[in-house]
């Protein structure tokens, strides 16, 4: 397999991988809220969803580190399909409480096999100075492809009265299902794992915990990975913050709560086609930023990329904050200016993901990579159980805008944190 196989490879399984979820974005609340449930009950099955992924992280990434990549792809694409086929079925709290806990275990196992896979993949065929940014960049951008596909996609079937004996709101889940199996099959096909000795089960059980300890001392005492994985934490609480305020303010925009989700999955849409830009974009403006002595795939221009991806997000969030000052304004060029900086913040965060990613596999080794992309998830959850239980009450206590200002300041401040990066220094790979 050449590099360039490898990275088409990764681009399908990314977009396989966040179309199941991308379908799911706009019908999955109000299917839970047509089934029966309270808006209470829904938050408790949002939060088993998110508590499950919390504690499974850094065992599934340690499980792939030991396993190897197809594996726990496979799996995590066989309990996606599972959990998307509960949803369709589930009439009871207790059967959507099930169907997120599979969900979040689904989540976590796919959180980094795939990106680790390419990287070893890239490492092997063009050894440890290989350039990363090219191939994650693609990979990148087609996860962002997919959720905006997706979110259109499962927006709109429900309006199409499909001849399915189905209500409408199942249609979406029971694609996502569909496209999970798709998922599946190409992992089976299209990922060869590298060779490897075969580990009998007692050994992968023994292995897993070793090597997430391993993984979290990396993280904790090499400098670089410490930075980064405190920005994967402010990254999550800054999208949580858009992905919890934006949806009211649009609503409190168009008039209505209807058209408030119809603004907003339009303008999600358009967000992650901005995050897919980003991504396209990172290679050549870490070229651009980059000193006239670098080399190629050095890191002197992914650290001064990654700074300026940050910094257009903290002004996206602000210009947010400008937007919500708009208070009684309404109609469709309000939208206009509320949704122009959601698009612009996730180019910069686009941008910044790529090359934070290939900052972070530069310094782990091919027997850690998954751990450290579990960990950088993690640290993305802490900042979004942070954002969820301070930016709510912040914004109905002082409004909308208030939060979005301290999100913004947040934002910008944490770009110091790649002043002086240490980001020379390569794994052994």
């Amino acid at each position: 397999m050449n590099s360039r196989s490898a990275a088409r490879r990764y681009a399908l399984v990314s977009f396989l991988t966040w179309l199941p979820a991308g379908l799911m974005i706009a019908p999955l609340v109000l299917l839970m809220l047509e089934r029966g449930l309270t808006i209470v009950q829904v938050g408790v099955v949002m939060t088993v969803y998110s508590l499950v992924i919390a504690a499974l992280e850094l065992p599934t990434g340690g499980l792939a580190d030991v396993m190897g990549r197809r594996r726990v792809l496979a799996l995590a694409a066989a309990c996606t399909a599972l959990s998307l086929g509960l949803l369709v079925s589930a009439t009871s709290f207790w059967a959507f409480v099930l169907a997120g806990g599979v969900l979040g275990v689904s989540r976590a196992l796919s959180s980094g096999p795939a990106e680790a896979w390419y990287v070893d993949t890239l490492h092997a065929v063009e050894g440890p100075e290989a350039d990363l940014r090219p191939g994650l960049a693609r990979g990148h951008m087609m996860e962002d492809v997919a959720l905006g596909v997706g979110v259109l996609a499962g927006g709109f079937v429900p309006l199409l009265n499909l001849p399915l004996d189905l209500p409408a709101l199942a249609v979406p889940p029971l694609a996502g299902a569909v496209a999970a199996l798709v998922w599946l099959g190409v992992v089976l096909v299209a990922l060869p794992e590298p060779p490897h000795p075969r580990v009998p089960l007692g050994e992968v059980l023994r292995g897993v915990p070793l090597t997430v300890a391993s993984g979290v001392r990396v993280s904790v005492r090499d400098g670089v990975l410490r930075r980064l994985v405190l920005l994967s934490a402010v990254v999550g609480m800054a999208l949580t913050c858009v992905e919890l305020l934006v949806p009211g303010h649009l609503a409190a925009l168009t008039g209505s709560v209807e058209l408030g989700a119809t603004a907003y999955a339009v303008v999600a849409a358009v967000g992650f086609a901005g995050g897919a830009l980003g991504s396209g974009l990172a290679p050549a403006l870490a070229r651009r930023l980059a000193g006239r002595q670098a080399v190629v795939g050095g890191a002197e221009g992914s650290v001064r990329g990654a700074v300026a991806g940050l910094v257009l997000s903290g002004l996206s969030l602000a210009g947010l904050a400008l937007s919500a000052l708009l208070g009684g304004a309404s109609g469709v060029g309000s939208v206009v200016l509320a949704g122009l900086p959601y698009a612009v913040l996730f180019v910069g965060l686009g941008a910044y993901g790529v090359l934070r990613a290939e900052l972070s596999h530069h310094r782990a080794t091919a027997a850690e990579r998954a751990t450290m992309a579990s960990a950088a998830s993690l640290a993305g959850s802490g900042g979004a159980a942070l954002a969820n239980l301070t930016l709510a009450p912040l914004a109905m206590g002082l409004g909308t805008s208030a939060a979005w200002w301290l999100v913004a300041a947040v934002v910008l401040l944490s770009s110091l944190l790649f002043f002086r990066l240490p980001a020379g220094e390569r794994a052994t790979v």
